[in-house]
């Protein structure tokens, strides 16, 4: 549904160039005899069958506000819908792609009586299947960017007849200032009444926020995406309830929170944290050298390493070798423990190549 066209119907036409170039080139060879392969009536059986299944995934629902209800209404069905959805056995993998057979089926008859009749339906559903698919849908985001993308999905902010309403407006709570990992926010999704649709969205900003991590900080985004993947596990194989995952993966986000602000509170920068967090992957590591000593060592090879790297330097195996024995030599200066340094080499290595596009071009 377009922002700015309320109730406006997205048709998704994707799939149907191919199908349609191919009815063409079969009436045009048959020199323009008999009837044109596509047939009216077949598309409307096909319309009616998947707008019947997509009718009975959602029973229990009304979604008759959808037409001619308030703005506040109309949002307010979309994570309804969601709800119902979510909470069957593979209802969003089952639903998205059942609203684009729809829709294609519908392009195809759409000035018949019969998909008329049923065009509110589908353009509810297109907004149901755009939401699920939001929560799903990641790709590599600039912070400023992840902001905006959590504005738009935390909010949802609709227009419809000149005004913007949110969720959470329509929900009588009060707009959040949206900081991604923060206590209000987190109370906030907690407290949503649809709580597959909040498992969900945190799932999501989780994703996007390891995301992120994973092109800074190595074994922050390890642990905490082997965290996360255990406990998506868990719910998925129905170990554990929404209301428990939802608090599972709460726990996790303030966990996040926290390791992002240990290097603020240890006294370094972004990449220096990167490199501490890879010495003392090893918990023997930090218990024998402590805190100070891995901060020094974790400076130096910042230093040394910023000094070394080129833009190919991960594809020659000369350059790797230079910086391996250069790491190694910095780790023995500071006592790091021997039986330990294979280990932290390879670990500080694949962390030096998450930042060395940077560096490189410095």
């Amino acid at each position: 549904v377009f922002r700015d066209k309320p109730g406006g119907l997205v048709v998704d036409y994707l799939g149907l160039a191919d199908q349609l170039k191919h009815a063409l080139a079969t009436y045009t060879e048959s020199g323009g005899h008999g009837a044109p392969t596509y047939d009216e009536a077949d598309a409307i059986a096909v319309m009616l069958e998947k707008h019947g299944v997509a009718c009975d995934m959602l029973y229990g629902l009304s979604w008759d506000k959808w037409r001619a209800g308030t703005p506040a209404q109309r949002l307010g069905l979309i994570p309804a819908g969601q709800e119902v959805i979510l909470q069957q056995e593979e209802g969003k993998k089952r639903f998205v792609p059942l609203v684009s057979e729809l829709s294609q089926a519908f392009a195809l008859c759409a000035a018949s009586d019969e998909a008329v009749a049923i065009r509110d339906d589908i353009s509810y559903f297109q907004a149901l299947q755009a939401a699920l698919n939001k929560q799903t849908a990641s790709g590599r985001k600039s912070p400023d960017l992840l902001d905006a993308a959590v504005r738009q999905l935390v909010s949802k902010a609709l227009v419809t007849e000149g005004k913007v309403i949110d969720v959470f407006t329509a929900a009588g709570l009060p707009k959040p200032d949206i900081s991604i990992l923060s206590d209000q926010f987190l109370a906030e999704v907690r407290g949503l009444k649809h709580k597959h649709v909040a498992a969900e969205l945190l799932e999501k900003l989780l994703k996007d926020e390891l995301k992120i991590r994973s092109t800074r900080n190595l074994v922050q985004s390890e642990l905490f995406s082997e965290k996360l993947r255990k406990t998506l596990n868990a719910y998925h194989n129905r170990a554990i309830a929404t209301q428990e995952v939802i608090d599972e993966l709460i726990k996790l986000a303030k966990e996040m929170e926290a390791a992002g602000k240990r290097g603020e509170e240890l006294g370094l920068t972004d990449d220096e944290i990167a490199f501490y967090d890879a010495l003392a992957a090893n918990e023997s590591a930090l218990q024998a050298m402590g805190d100070d000593k891995l901060k020094v060592i974790a400076a130096e090879l910042i230093t040394q390493v910023r000094k070394s790297v080129s833009i190919d330097w991960t594809l020659r195996e000369s350059a790797r070798a230079k910086i391996r024995v250069m790491v190694k030599r910095i780790l023995n200066k500071y006592g790091y423990p021997p039986d330990l340094q294979e280990e932290a080499v390879k670990t500080v290595l694949r962390q030096a190549e998450l930042l060395c596009a940077d560096w490189a071009e410095a």
